[in-house]
């Protein structure tokens, strides 16, 4: 069986791995899946404000998304909200990505063989090809990126029980744990209709897709590519 350990929190300082797998369930890398989806052709990831509009200074071609505590950045071309996505033309462009959870957790987990980020809309996908292309004495790391938040921790779960070959309950379905955790309330909360309880229906929502996201190390600039499955 393979050994596979879970971590919670962003910022750890993790030891040499074959895989790592960070999760950002609400919402960066559910964003990430449907920029994708919508045509994107990478996604570099940026540690800071200041470091994306660097890169975008470089090349003005090039769009910022992301948030900061949640909200959209100023000046920044797309905000970290999937919904947002679902009528965008993206094709061939580069995104700058970042964000408070998820980009923060993938800078701190390139320390491995191979490095991928997905929320719950691209889970199975990921852990299915993790299980088929990876020996069983290969250390895998699961991130969940958020440090308290029970969305990724929920998925994170449930990657781990598809990878070790263990399928997952009714119970313990990710899905009502996502909805239910408390990074998803302010998405329900009428008083800040700057979070659009839409975001948490597509983050809750598994997609059968061809393609998972892996991250691309060349050049010491790292950046999500959609692989093909």
């Amino acid at each position: 069986m393979m050994a596979v350990k879970i971590y919670q929190g962003h910022s750890h300082h993790l030891t040499r791995a074959d895989v790592n797998v960070v999760i950002d369930v609400i919402r960066a890398f559910t964003f990430a899946h449907y920029a994708f989806i919508r045509g994107a052709k990478e996604i570099l990831l940026a540690e800071t404000i200041d470091s994306a509009f660097h890169l975008k200074g470089k090349n003005p071609e090039y769009m910022l998304a992301g948030e900061e505590k949640g909200l959209p950045i100023t000046g920044f071309d797309l905000d970290n909200s999937p919904q947002s996505l679902l009528e965008a033309d993206l094709a061939g462009k580069t995104l700058v990505q970042k964000t408070t959870n998820g980009v923060r957790a993938a800078l701190n987990a390139l320390n491995a063989r191979h490095v991928f980020v997905t929320g719950f809309s691209n889970a199975r996908t990921t852990a299915e090809y993790i299980k088929k292309t990876y020996g069983a004495d290969q250390k895998i790391q699961i991130i969940a990126s958020h440090p308290t938040g029970d969305d990724d921790l929920a998925c994170a779960e449930y990657m781990k029980d598809i990878i070790e070959d263990r399928e997952c309950q009714l119970v313990t379905w990710p899905a009502p744990r996502i909805k239910g955790s408390e990074a998803a309330q302010k998405f329900y909360d009428d008083s800040r209709p700057e979070f659009k309880s839409g975001d948490i229906d597509l983050c809750v929502e598994e997609l059968e897709l061809d393609f998972l996201m892996k991250v691309n190390q060349e050049n010491d600039l790292p950046k999500i590519v959609g692989v093909t499955v």
